[in-house]
């Protein structure tokens, strides 16, 4: 791969890229890895570094939720009223679990992205420190009145991704963060795919920075520990093992992955179709999950067509981009 080479080593020193890049094709693995985890200190990220995964967490939601209705404590035409009981009560009676996993529920969105602006500028609406358990998100998803009928429309949904997080904790009787270790990353063998505590991460997780320089890192800006809409950490090889397993059906049935990467919506701003918690090519069979916060972007895309794989995880606000679309590109991702 002396091409592949030369061009993810060329874009990283134009873009001043820092992360961790992997390709996996032709029963072969590239690997590279860019910029500093830890600028304070001038730790070098390295192809084994952990990184934030911001929304690329959806997919190990949908997953946890999926593998609690293979086996038959929920249902994708359950109505969540069924679970909620009397809270979040803005939420229509009719939104399923379905309309949830689609982005077709039409409920407010406490992080609505729609909106625009700088991803650095978003804030919390509760105090970040207040957010480490999946429950302590729901003061936040209140108060924010239905936008559209349920399955009237697409439209990409923070908070739908909490709500399917807090159905399944307490269908599931464990913290969120214990059921997608159960039900994903324990059948994966992710064994450097967690939920942590933003103060307090370990020395091979690289700290998230708002800009390209500067010392300035995300800590304020996220909730201290994540939720079904996103803040697992994860590494580059750690994702192999991901699209492994699904494609393996160690995770949830070779039928329920079909169900989920089947193309339910249009996304024409993004050029990409969307399934059950998965970005779906505008094109071809391929697969993905997208992150993008404050100090966090991320992509994975997986072609199981010609088991081709490609990652970045980056450490700063959107320098993941001009990466991962070059490997699109190169790769000939449709």
């Amino acid at each position: 791969m002396a091409d592949l080479d030369a061009l993810v080593t060329g874009i990283a020193h134009e873009q001043a890229f820092s992360g961790a890049v992997r390709v996996d094709a032709d029963g072969s693995t590239s690997e590279w890895a860019f910029g500093l985890a830890d600028r304070r200190h001038g730790v070098a990220n390295t192809a084994n570094t952990r990184f934030g995964i911001a929304s690329g967490t959806k997919g190990f939601t949908a997953l946890t939720v999926m593998s609690l209705i293979e086996s038959g404590e929920l249902r994708l035409d359950l109505p969540v009223r069924a679970v909620l009981g009397d809270d979040l009560a803005e939420i229509d009676a009719s939104v399923t679990v379905e309309h949830l996993l689609g982005h077709r529920s039409g409920i407010g969105d406490y992080l609505d992205e729609s909106q625009g602006g700088d991803i650095n500028d978003y804030a919390m609406p509760l105090p970040v420190y207040e957010m480490s358990g999946t429950e302590h998100y729901v003061p936040a998803l209140g108060g924010h009145p239905q936008v559209s009928m349920p399955g009237e429309r697409f439209a990409y949904n923070n908070s739908g991704f909490v709500v399917l997080a807090v159905i399944a904790e307490r269908v599931g009787r464990m913290p969120f963060e214990r059921l997608v270790a159960k039900r994903v990353c324990g059948p994966a063998g992710m064994t450097e795919t967690y939920f942590l505590r933003s103060d307090e991460l370990p020395v091979d997780v690289a700290v998230g920075y708002l800009a390209p320089d500067g010392l300035r890192t995300n800590v304020f800006h996220l909730p201290v520990v994540g939720s079904g809409d996103g803040g697992i950490i994860s590494s580059a090889a750690d994702m192999q093992r991901f699209w492994a397993a699904i494609y393996a059906g160690r995770i949830v049935s070779p039928e329920a992955i079909s169900l989920m990467t089947t193309p339910r919506s249009d996304a024409p701003a993004e050029g990409l179709r969307y399934g059950l918690g998965f970005w779906l090519a505008l094109q071809g069979p391929a697969v993905m999950l997208e992150g993008y916060d404050a100090g966090v972007s991320f992509r994975t895309v997986h072609d199981p067509s010609r088991n081709l794989t490609h990652t970045t995880l980056s450490n700063t606000s959107g320098g993941a981009w001009p990466m991962t679309k070059a490997l699109d590109q190169a790769l000939d991702i449709a």
